[in-house]
């Protein structure tokens, strides 16, 4: 032990003795480390951001709107428009297999709604109660829209969070009235604060029946078209099988709408399963761009460490070959210029992970753009950190040391 401690002050005291060279090589693996965790955090954070962005629409929800399809089989000159209608909605409900639910919903944004404070114009939405169960309305205060408010086509509506504070600023909302367009309308219901930012287009929107919606404020400019709907929103069965689904929703819109489902530019549509799946791809391969960079870095940090025991090695020559004839073995020889390289990386790496992790702290404390987290200690980076650092350091311990206990007493000593 006392010869371990021994070994541990020499250390030291060669480290002090050089103290550029020391800081310089130490700065080359701290900031490696660094590096690396930091690159890897901000990718994260970034991933992290888009997928609460994603989560803040629902679990696996697509969109499908009204399109423009060919006037003529096979045509692709002349388009005509066509709207989504009740009847496509409960054809996907009764003929999709691979759909576990649907809603259909009517939006408008030209609904002037009015309470006792203030007068707003955001959009208004009709759906219905199931709404709730595909895309994400965290309630705040009330209760949401029940079936039976829409089979009674009751005057009731939910609130958003923005449009709660600018219609009732103060006061409390949830058994106040709006008019909306000069019809009353009672306040059952409040939602939570949805994304992150100064992204308000969810938190603007109001919710009310959606025969409620159908009976007061249908849609407008769709033509002849008769009980037309503004989009539908639906679910697959499970993630793995949204395309099948979304084929299946294909074909029956295809059909009611007389035109070929096999036409992808005929549907208006968003797919926030597949869009997930290629920005999570984008991250995953950002992640492995910038662990490459700072994987990079600490190997070029390692190569300075092994050139500085190298010269270490050259420097004390002499001093190898006196203690070699003094009794020192080759094995306590190389133990010891292996720790030294050792510690020298693993110090300077502790440094760089410390510095990260204070970085990513602070950065926490700072708020966050939208899309956006702050940057996050990834544990399984961390781990490749450590590993990556281990080897570094028995790389430039190791090398160096047995250089160093094969030298000749002899001719070490005879080195000026």
């Amino acid at each position: 032990m006392r010869m371990l401690f021994d070994i541990f002050a020499q250390t030291l005291r060669t480290l002090w003795v050089h103290k550029l060279r020391s800081f310089l090589t130490m700065f080359g693996i701290a900031w490696g480390v660094g590096s690396l965790l930091l690159l890897v955090g901000l990718g994260e954070g970034f991933r992290s951001g888009n997928k609460k962005q994603f989560d803040s629409l629902g679990e696996n929800v697509m969109f499908i709107f009204g399109g423009r399809a060919p006037t003529v089989g096979g045509s692709f000159t002349g388009l005509r428009q066509y709207y989504l209608t009740y009847k496509d909605y409960l054809d996907i409900k009764a003929e999709c297999p691979e759909v576990r639910a649907a809603v259909p919903i009517i939006s408008r944004g030209d609904i002037r709604a009015v309470s006792d404070f203030f007068t707003s114009s955001g959009q208004l939405m009709g759906v219905p109660a199931m709404f709730s169960q595909i895309r994400y309305m965290p309630m705040s205060q009330g209760r949401w829209l029940n079936d039976l408010d829409d089979v009674q086509k009751r005057s009731v509506i939910v609130l958003g969070d923005e449009a709660r504070r600018l219609l009732f600023p103060g006061r409390p909302s949830v058994g106040g009235t709006l008019l909306l367009n000069g019809i009353r309308f009672e306040v059952i219901g409040t939602l939570q604060r949805i994304g992150h930012g100064d992204n308000n287009t969810m938190n603007l929107r109001i919710f009310i029946p959606f025969a409620t919606m159908r009976q007061y404020f249908p849609p407008k400019d769709v033509g002849e078209t008769v009980d037309a709907i503004s989009f539908i929103n639906y679910q697959p069965q499970t993630r793995d099988m949204h395309q099948a689904a979304q084929i299946e929703v294909h074909k029956i819109i295809g059909r009611n709408h007389g035109f070929d489902y096999s036409n992808p530019d005929a549907f208006d549509e968003w797919d926030s399963i597949r869009t997930a799946d290629q920005v999570g791809k984008i991250f995953d391969a950002m992640n492995m761009f910038l662990g490459s960079v700072g994987l990079v870095t600490l190997a070029l940090g390692a190569i300075g460490i092994i050139n500085i025991m190298l010269v270490a090695v050259a420097d004390r020559t002499r001093e190898i070959g006196l203690r070699k004839v003094i009794g020192a073995t080759n094995r306590s020889i190389m133990f010891q210029f292996f720790v030294e390289g050792a510690f020298l990386t693993l110090l300077s790496g502790g440094i760089g992970m410390g510095f990260a992790a204070a970085l990513m702290a602070a950065l926490s404390l700072l708020p966050s753009p939208p899309g956006w987290d702050t940057p996050k200690l990834v544990p399984s980076t961390a781990a490749l950190a450590i590993g990556s650092l281990a080897l570094a350091g028995v790389a430039a311990g190791l090398y160096p040391a047995r250089k160093a206990a094969m030298l000749q007493p002899v001719e070490a000593l005879r080195k000026e």
